[in-house]
């Protein structure tokens, strides 16, 4: 028992951020995002023993929150209805995030694949040089030139060239 909380606490601590960033993008609210992945962990806790291939398990708890959130979006009720007045349009964010949200998802989808893939799995899924290699069946090399080629093409289009 001690052995089983030992792995799957480690797991939790390794991989913990880097789902939670999963869990936001299938909810887009934070407090959605931590409720969804403690679900999926304590599924993934009581399949422990189950889970013979322990290099798959971000995809099962991955598949977990996605079950989830489908379950959790089935069972809400319909809070909105139809109304004879539209509301009155939302202020424009004042720091002007969802522009460069738009603007980085733009860029990012005008990169080759390699250096979109690499740039994604770097700063979105939180995994190092190797992993990323072993990932792409690359050399380290190849990623970091990937990655720093890709950065500074990201940057090239996002960065005014005041700068």
């Amino acid at each position: 028992m001690d052995l089983k909380c030992d792995e799957f606490r480690a797991y939790v601590q390794a991989r913990g951020p880097a789902l939670l960033r999963v869990a936001y993008q299938l909810t887009g609210h934070p407090a959605d995002a931590e409720d969804l992945l403690q679900s999926a962990l304590a599924k993934t806790y009581l399949a422990w023993d189950r889970i013979q291939d322990r290099t798959a398990l971000d995809g099962y708890v991955r598949r977990a929150m996605v079950n989830i959130n489908i379950s959790w979006w089935r069972q809400r009720k319909l809070e909105e209805y139809p109304s004879e007045e539209l509301p009155e349009p939302a202020p424009p964010d004042a720091h002007g995030h969802d522009e460069v949200h738009e603007l980085l998802e733009d860029a990012l989808s005008r990169l080759p694949a390699r250096m979109r893939a690499a740039i994604v799995l770097r700063y979105y899924e939180d995994m190092t040089e190797p992993e990323i290699a072993e990932t792409l069946g690359v050399s380290v090399g190849t990623v970091k030139s990937s990655m720093s080629r890709g950065m500074a093409k990201l940057r090239g289009e996002l960065v005014p060239s005041g700068r």
